[in-house]
């Protein structure tokens, strides 16, 4: 309850705020896209770009915990779209569509 996010978002009433549980599973995303690529592609980086359908569905509090899942939907070249979700014990927080854009790493 004492981290910024929570303190600024809605003075006397502390929330995650939604764009938070956007950024995480947008991460869950990258990290599931960095582990399912093959050895040529490896170190290459995601970025998100967008996202469907959002959701949000309840309120995520200081003390709950967060549980994020993300599962492969589509690959286009270099593309990728991955279903994902943000649970707090079995209820969905959250639900997206998220699109990531894998780029070679430049030196």
């Amino acid at each position: 309850m004492n981290e910024p996010h929570f303190q600024g978002h809605f003075p006397g009433k502390p929330i995650m705020p939604g764009e938070l549980v956007l950024e995480a599973m947008a991460q869950t995303a990258g990290i599931l896209g960095f582990m399912s690529v093959e050895e040529e592609h490896a170190g290459e980086s995601y970025y998100f770009v967008g996202s469907e359908r959002l959701r949000l569905r309840r309120q995520v509090l200081p003390g709950d915990q967060l549980r994020l899942e993300a599962q492969i939907h589509s690959v286009r070249q270099n593309l990728w779209k991955f279903d994902c979700q943000a649970r707090v014990a079995d209820q969905e927080v959250c639900s997206t569509l998220i699109t990531c854009a894998r780029r070679g790493n430049r030196a």
